[in-house]
């Protein structure tokens, strides 16, 4: 088995037999070796349409590949979209300057804790207190438009009425989700945060990549990986999948809007000055699939740890819970089917992560940001990450800069 592949300055293309094209916007950032293969995987599916397009905060995922941008014809990968279905991120800048902040952030920080339910806990008779106890009524009212079509989705797959879904709804999680306060280049405060469609989106996922799997039985021994069973257009459950998956999209969206609600919310009654929200807000998905026109084709797209990034659309790219971030502006390249990535990627595992590094570790990479600094977070630090310089300077064709972030508030779940 041979591979070519070839090098400029932007992009790696690799070539395999058997294979869609792999198109790698990855110079200068590592790439893991089983990351490549997962790939590899992914693009000798028979639906692949043109090539895939790799993002530079690419890393190893389940089923396929973090940071990659899959175009398909005919068909849908359901563990490609993943369970964390309409994952992504929401920021927005305010009239506050650095200097209007207290100086000490730990209240601002605490009054964002208290405002947004976090975290998660498990245990007979125990409320998860990553969810509501009862919501606020702007939760219930956001609520009161999903629910006609959640109704609708319970009928056809009644396990989902059981899920954690309304009291869900503008909460954090856990992982890598975040909430943060940021100052941008001209020392203005930006509020940004980091979820997806919880407890209901992974039901909907898990759920639709078990129908996948048992659709296939009589052929996933022939795929690359079981995980990379797909529902093909027309068959019994790929309508209901796009139906459930844009709901779950939809979720998120919401998620994100009652979150920084709350966020502001808080804010106020901690900040002395009084602030308004400026127009330049961003909300985005970056696990999700959706139909779109590329090279003259209607294909769905499924974009797992990717950002649509058309001519002119602004973005969010985050670092990790040290390093800066980007509000980042499309430039509308086709060959990445006009998307760029959603963070900077991981260079190991959450498990390895912890082994490797220690609170002080944590405490020292962090000591310029108000947020935890506990054996609980290790899976988060900085450390973890890949360079978020690097990573942008290899999707220079992709997008470029608005508006470069460093956080001084971060809470994590």
């Amino acid at each position: 088995m041979s591979q070519n592949s070839i090098s400029d300055e932007a992009v790696e293309i690799v070539r395999m037999p058997n294979a869609a094209p792999i198109k790698m916007w990855t110079v200068g950032v590592p790439v893991e070796d089983a990351a490549r293969q997962q790939l590899i995987n992914t693009a000798r599916m028979p639906f692949i349409f043109r090539h895939l397009a790799v993002m530079p905060d690419v890393h190893l995922g389940k089923g396929s590949t973090i940071g990659s941008v899959i175009p398909t014809r005919g068909a849908i990968i359901p563990a490609a979209v993943g369970v964390d279905i309409g994952c992504g991120m929401i920021a927005t800048r305010t009239t506050l300057a650095a200097a209007d902040l207290p100086d000490n952030l730990h209240g601002l920080r605490s009054a964002i804790e208290q405002a947004v339910p976090h975290g998660r806990t498990v245990g007979r008779g125990r409320r998860d207190e990553g969810s509501w106890e009862n919501p606020p009524e702007s939760v219930n009212a956001l609520w009161g438009q999903l629910l006609p079509r959640f109704q609708r989705l319970v009928e056809k797959t009644p396990s989902l009425r059981n899920t954690n879904n309304h009291k869900h709804l503008g909460t954090l999680g856990t992982g890598n989700h975040f909430i943060e306060v940021c100052l941008d280049e001209a020392e203005q405060v930006w509020f940004m945060l980091h979820s997806g469609s919880r407890g209901v989106g992974n039901a909907i996922g898990s759920r639709f990549i078990e129908l996948a799997q048992a659709d296939m039985r009589q052929h996933i021994a022939n795929l690359p990986d079981r995980d990379l069973a797909y529902l093909q257009e027309g068959s019994a459950h790929f309508a209901d999948y796009l139906e459930a998956v844009a709901w779950a999209q939809d979720y998120a969206r919401c998620n994100r809007v009652a979150m920084m609600s709350n966020l502001i919310t808080a804010a106020r009654r901690v900040i002395s000055k009084p602030f308004t929200i400026d127009v330049e807000a961003v909300n985005c998905h970056h696990n999700y699939v959706q139909k779109e026109t590329h090279f003259a084709s209607e294909v769905f797209v499924t974009r797992k740890g990717a950002v649509s990034a058309r001519r002119g659309e602004l973005g969010i790219i985050p670092g990790s819970m040290g390093a800066r971030s980007y509000i980042v502006r499309g430039l509308g390249n086709p060959e990445s089917f006009c998307s760029c990535s959603h963070g900077a990627g991981r260079v190991m595992s959450r498990n390895e992560a912890r082994r490797r590094f220690t609170v002080a570790d944590q405490e020292r990479t962090t000591a310029h940001v108000e947020c935890r600094k506990d054996k609980d977070v290790l899976d988060e630090i900085p450390l973890a990450y890949k360079d978020i310089d690097a990573v942008m300077h290899a999707q220079r064709s992709l997008v470029e800069v608005v508006h470069t972030l460093r956080q001084v508030v971060c809470v994590k779940g």
